[in-house]
């Protein structure tokens, strides 16, 4: 099996229990801006060790890359964990697979290459497996569904150009060199978190840290994976068509295994459920489309 499909496909798995443990530690009151500034000190300690492979002499010229791409990533996180925290995690995280369809769209601009009519109806389809997230049993109402809709969609546009600028620079620089400094610029900016806390870290509740460390550790886990792939290997539309399928994974482990982590999404009913996994479902579909367009022979 490729890497460009077999990574991003474990990266998804480990990814759906990081949000599961995540978004439990958010329920035990650890707060987003805790829980992205312990995450990103973790993620960065564990993307360290890649500065033991082959990478380029780096260039403090070119240092302004790695910080774009540093701060794409630290926007991206801050609103990936307000969906997290303020909405349920079976709207969040599909919504967070927008961003296969805006790698698909933003590429262009960097290789100069032109937005197909196939594309174009993945992004509708998308936005209308949005929709199906809206939909709800009476009495019953999503849980800030407005801004988990707008912080999740935010968020992949970041994480979209993010991926598309590891794609365009990994190269020259080498995974063992760029991913690195990355997630350490990515760290200090997190120190400029440190005044929105709403209790010192010490206050977090004691039972709130193994959810907390564990779910930042697999969420380091999967981001190696998954980020190494774009810069060692590339194409990047078809690693997000693969990893976007943590959106249909997610609503399937909410339903089958959240009662495990805490989760109580499923006691919205299952009519709520269903509805979410027909939005998952098209926002397959909208994958399918990218995976036809990036795949049809050229004439």
């Amino acid at each position: 099996m490729p890497p460009t499909i077999l990574f991003p496909l474990i990266a998804a798995f480990i990814y759906v229990f990081s949000a599961l443990l995540l978004k439990r530690s958010s329920e035990l009151g650890v707060g987003v801006w805790r829980t992205t500034f312990v995450a990103n000190l973790v993620v960065a300690l564990l993307f360290s060790l890649l500065w033991l492979l082959d990478g380029k002499q780096v260039s403090p010229a070119l240092l302004w890359q790695p910080a774009l791409i540093a701060l794409c990533l630290f926007a991206g996180q801050l609103l990936q964990f307000l969906a997290l925290e303020r909405g349920d995690v079976s709207v969040a995280v599909p919504v967070f697979g927008l961003k296969v369809v805006l790698v698909a769209f933003f590429t262009p601009f960097i290789v100069h290459e032109a937005v197909s009519g196939r594309l174009w109806c993945a992004a509708l389809l998308s936005v209308l497996g949005i929709t199906f997230f809206n939909r709800k049993n009476q009495g019953i109402p999503p849980k800030n569904l407005g801004i988990t809709l707008l912080s999740g969609g935010l968020g992949a546009v970041c994480f979209a150009v993010f991926d598309v600028l590891v794609q365009k620079w990994g190269p020259a620089w080498g995974a063992g060199r760029l991913l690195p400094i990355i997630f350490w610029i990515n760290a200090l900016f997190s120190f400029a978190l440190i005044p929105f806390f709403k209790s010192p870290l010490r206050a977090v509740p004691r039972n709130a840290w193994p959810w907390l460390l564990l779910g930042t550790a697999l969420l380091g886990t999967q981001s190696i994976l998954f980020v190494s792939t774009l810069a060692r290997h590339g194409n990047a539309t078809t690693a997000n068509i693969v990893y976007a399928s943590r959106g249909l994974l997610t609503v399937a482990f909410v339903w089958l295994v959240g009662h495990w982590f805490g989760n109580v999404e499923r006691h919205q009913g299952a009519t709520v459920m269903r509805w979410r996994l027909c939005g998952a479902l098209l926002m397959m579909s909208a994958i399918a489309l990218v995976v036809i367009h990036k795949h049809a022979p050229t004439p």
